[in-house]
């Protein structure tokens, strides 16, 4: 696992912690544990829009807390461990990977979790509304959006015959989620499932995407993806694929089209329920938060590069259009 110094934002670092030679009464503050993914400017965002909702439930990271983030690139259970070994106050993760090493780490040290998959099939909570154990968080029903994208996709192409999937198959979900998909694509549209498991397989996966002739690609949910979002709408942009994101951060960042929730004000609610816990509530008491708002969003700059007008219904349909 390798340790990195999160890059400091306007007015200040990310989490700022605490210097070395701190009073005994900072050395006293409560610890949360931020279980993150490598340091880019996806994983940045996501971390502030924690912070924020720490903030909100009134804790101040140097102030009232100290924020001890993990950045680990792929040995998650490694770093759980570290944070469970340094009697961390909470863990928070934003991943089902995370999510799964935290509760494999530790029955004792309360969890947070932002997870795409049902929590209660992981193993992470006994049920919805009574979580029980150690764990709870966020939970985004991802399949069951899949046929409303395959709609909103086939609405702007009717003419579509073939769409390519974008998938890791390091994902628990991989499997589940690809025979949703498959269930949820429309009669007389045939699906391309391109795993990626890198940055660096994306670029492959659409040269098989123009090879197959496909004529868009909907992008699963997925850490990978979310961290590295701007790489991939500024590649689906230049090799000029209508593509559906999950989430409206894409369209935020360029993209053509989103349907989904707010993976940021996910993170938020995150921030939100691990100020709770510090504040003495018990995660098994704190019900799985479900959204139950979804955005589709538009970006019609996307839309005039790829040389697309976006009919009328979808317009008025829209959450959101991005000038």
């Amino acid at each position: 696992m390798r340790r990195r110094e999160f890059i400091a934002l306007a007015g200040g670092a990310l989490f700022s912690g605490v210097p070395q030679a701190a009073g005994a009464q900072q050395l006293a503050l409560p610890v949360v544990g931020f279980l993150g993914t490598p340091l880019q400017s996806g994983s940045m965002a996501f971390a502030e829009a924690f912070r924020r909702g720490l903030k909100e439930a009134g804790f101040v990271d140097g102030q009232n807390v100290i924020i001890e983030a993990r950045w680990a690139e792929g040995n998650l259970a490694e770093a759980v461990t570290e944070l469970v070994r340094k009697r961390v106050a909470v863990i928070f993760t934003g991943n089902n990977v995370g999510a799964l090493a935290a509760k494999a780490a530790t029955s004792d040290v309360p969890i947070v979790f932002v997870v795409g998959i049902d929590p209660v099939g992981m193993g992470l909570v006994s049920s919805i509304n009574r979580p029980g154990g150690n764990a709870t968080g966020v939970y985004f029903r991802v399949s069951a959006l899949e046929p409303k994208r395959f709609e909103l996709v086939r609405q702007l192409l009717p003419q579509l015959l073939l769409v390519g999937v974008l998938a890791n198959p390091d994902n628990p979900n991989f499997g589940p989620h690809v025979a949703d998909l498959q269930a949820a694509a429309p009669a007389g549209l045939q699906m391309l499932v391109l795993p990626v498991r890198s940055l660096a397989d994306i670029e492959a996966a659409f040269d098989k995407l123009s090879a197959a002739q496909a004529g868009a690609l909907l992008v699963t949910s997925d850490r990978l993806f979310n961290i590295h979002r701007q790489e991939l709408v500024d590649l689906a942009e230049r090799r000029r694929v209508p593509t559906m994101y999950p989430w409206r951060d894409f369209a935020d960042a360029g993209g053509l089209l989103s349907y989904g929730n707010s993976l940021s004000d996910a993170m938020r609610q995150g921030g939100l329920y691990a100020g709770r816990i510090l504040k003495g509530e018990k995660p098994g008491d704190l019900p799985v938060w479900q959204p139950t708002k979804f955005e589709f969003v538009i970006n019609l700059r996307a839309a005039k590069n790829l040389g697309l007008d976006i009919p009328p219904a979808l317009l008025t349909f829209a959450d959101e259009v991005i000038e």
